[in-house]
């Protein structure tokens, strides 16, 4: 289907960003898988590429670009390169606004020009092993001390936590306020008291380094709180959107990236004297899942128009998420199914991508939670 979303310029990036995944992401990955990591320095290429903070401010090292599309077409990219290692879009798409909007002129310019160099990795701690989903009943706290934080607790399933040389720490300033007692506290590499745990054992994404976090008597300097204090729930609440649009576009171009290669499968495998994708039973198969795709790719794009438009609402983004990381795991499965023995085989990028993909409708809010937000908007 022609699409209306990107323009020439989109394309143009689009470009860069498969030249650079083809050159430097795509030879390494199957080690990066091994080893549990991606190469520290593959960060520092992407930022001198101009792949890291499309759009932060160019006075701060960015992009200056504040248009979604660019962020989607890079992550678009790196599901097609088949490079799921790789964390720009939690470092793009989730914690840049935090430090953009959020972050004071001082708090810009300590940590943003790193950021867009790929000298700092970002993360954002909000998971516990008591908490997920019920981000009111974190317990790790930040207790005020003089002229700074001392933060006690556990944080678990931090994306590129191993990583990372800042990480947005979601704690409980005030303990007996429920969620009007949380806040946003950044926690630097190296800080006395803070330490990270084992590299988390997943079922996929082998490369992407996820860890627990820990902090015993961590202080921080007051200077490190981001935004208001005891307002960081509805920090989150503000940008929690833009994550799960992000988590569609990546749920979107994996059904897609898995639907072209069953495809040429169905085309070229054959059984009983013909090409799989003869069989009346697979080719209606794939006929429904072509236009699910297309109903998908047809709503993702409405939803990048109207985030640009700064029109993106909690609900929709909610939508968007669920039913594009319900339909990936869906296609995932199907394409699994068709390409038989072969599909479980860990060589075939179906059976990489099936493991990877299962995550996407548990991280960014699971889908129970997104059908608690539109039930809600319905009154119910």
């Amino acid at each position: 289907m022609e699409q209306h979303l990107y323009q020439p310029v989109h394309d143009e990036f689009r470009a860069l960003c498969r030249a650079f995944l083809a050159r430097e992401a795509v030879p390494q990955h199957e080690r990066w898988e091994a080893d549990g990591i991606v190469d520290r320095e593959v960060w520092r290429r992407a930022g001198a590429a101009g792949l890291l903070g499309m759009d932060v401010p160019e006075e701060y090292g960015g992009g200056g670009q504040r248009d979604f599309r660019f962020n989607a077409v890079l992550v678009e990219e790196i599901v097609a390169a088949g490079c799921s290692g790789l964390g720009f879009g939690l470092h793009n798409d989730v914690v840049a606004p935090y430090l953009t909007e959020l972050g004071t002129r001082e708090q810009r310019r300590r940590w943003l020009p790193g950021f867009c160099s790929g000298d700092l990795v970002t993360a954002i701690a909000m998971s516990e092993p008591g908490a997920g989903s019920d981000l009111a009943g974190i317990r790790t706290t930040a207790v005020r001390d003089g002229d700074g934080y001392v933060l006690n607790g556990q944080k678990t399933f931090v994306t590129n936590g191993e990583l990372a040389d800042l990480v947005v720490v979601v704690v409980k300033t005030a303990t007996d306020r429920g969620a009007h007692g949380v806040s946003l506290i950044v926690v630097e590499r190296d800080t006395p008291g803070f330490t990270r745990g084992r590299r988390l054992a997943k079922v996929g994404l082998k490369a992407n380094d996820t860890a627990e976090l820990f902090f015993d008597d961590c202080r921080v300097p007051v200077e490190n709180l981001l935004g208001t204090e005891n307002k960081g729930f509805y920090h989150l609440m503000g940008n929690l959107p833009r994550e799960r649009l992000s988590i569609a576009v990546a749920a979107v171009a994996a059904a897609e990236r898995l639907l072209a290669i069953t495809v040429e499968y169905a085309r070229s495998r054959e059984a009983f004297g013909r090409p799989i994708g003869a069989f009346q039973h697979n080719r209606f198969l794939l006929a429904e899942l072509d236009t699910e795709i297309t109903i998908a790719r047809t709503f993702l794009n409405h939803c990048v128009a109207e985030i640009n438009a700064g029109r993106l609402s909690a609900v929709d983004a909610a939508k968007v998420k669920w039913w594009t990381t319900e339909l990936q795991n869906r296609v995932a499965d199907r394409c699994v199914q068709l390409h038989g023995g072969y599909g479980y085989m860990l060589e075939y990028p179906v059976a990489r991508a099936w493991l990877d993909g299962r995550v996407q409708t548990i991280y960014g809010g699971t889908t129970e939670i997104m059908k608690e937000i539109i039930g809600r908007e319905l009154g119910l």
